[in-house]
């Protein structure tokens, strides 16, 4: 029987999966205040206005008697409200391309930018790049702890390579804007594995364990006979490739886990579990994409 949890965990409609022999190949792909304009015609599009909040002592003295526990909730709370915002940018653009509404696109490609610009992580993901780039790597470890302090979990990757006993996994996930609600709070996740057998031995992978995090710290974990509905067979030197996704109620989280496997070529083998190191699942990509 092929067990999964339908709240957190869904197979695509079309999901992917093969075998390939080894191959060359890259692998791996302030607070806001929104305002939604909708048309009275039923239009589908939405205007959506963000800018950044520029007031910084309105809490007063109260925020400071919070002290830096305090200080690290509302960064949190903030970035959570801003990655939301953008989520919602990137998905009305793409609705309006869509539709042909191409200057309601250019203006949200254009507020898109200036979010971007103004957006404190994504500006310090920029200066990161550049001083990388440039090589001024003090400057590069100042902006990368600005950014661990605004969102802790930000710089961990859109993907993971992980090898257990021969056995090889990497990952990578990628937002899917169309399947997405943001104002419902519905962000939807897809992810494609690669797993390789380096070893001298056939496996079969068995069962799949996830543990799936979102952004307020809510893990649940979930099992599984194979995956995709299958409990492939892995030959030495040969991979096999699936295709899946998560969605979460929030704009970022990320998951980890761990497949159980055995060897095929003798009787009585005992099973193994080869990790998936963590990856992370945001709204924002990589903070270390294109560097």
């Amino acid at each position: 029987m092929h067990s999964v949890s339908l709240k957190l965990f869904m197979e695509f409609n079309h999901v992917e999966s093969r075998h390939t022999a080894p191959r060359h190949a890259s692998f791996g792909a302030g607070d806001l205040h929104v305002r939604l304009n909708c048309g009275d015609r039923g239009r589908r599009n939405c205007r959506i206005i963000a800018r950044a909040s520029e007031t910084d002592g309105g809490a007063g003295a109260g925020a400071e008697a919070g002290g830096a526990e305090s200080q690290r909730q509302q960064n949190s709370s903030s970035f959570f409200a801003r990655n939301q915002t953008y989520a919602l940018l990137k998905q009305q653009m793409e609705l309006a391309a869509k539709s042909e509404d191409y200057e309601e696109a250019a203006r949200l490609r254009d507020s898109l930018k200036s979010f971007e610009e103004e957006e404190p992580v994504l500006r310090l993901r920029g200066l990161m790049r550049e001083a990388i780039a440039n090589q001024r790597f003090e400057d590069a470890a100042r902006y990368r702890d600005q950014i661990k302090e605004i969102a802790p979990h930000y710089l961990l990757k859109c993907g993971s390579d992980a090898t257990t006993l021969g056995i090889r996994v990497q990952v990578r996930s990628v937002y899917i804007e169309g399947r997405s609600q943001p104002l419902r709070n519905q962000y939807f996740f897809a992810y494609r594995i690669r797993i390789t057998n380096n070893s001298n031995r056939p496996v079969q992978l068995l069962k799949r364990h996830w543990i799936i995090t979102n952004a307020n710290e809510k893990s649940e974990d979930v099992w599984g006979i194979g995956v995709i509905g299958e409990q492939p067979v892995i030959l030495p030197n040969n991979s096999f490739e699936y295709s899946s996704a998560c969605p979460l109620t929030t704009p970022s989280g990320r998951m980890e886990g761990d497949y159980e496997m055995k060897h095929i070529d003798k009787v009585g083998s005992k099973t193994f579990n080869v990790s998936v190191a963590p990856f992370a699942l945001s709204t924002l990509g990589d903070a270390t994409d294109n560097i």
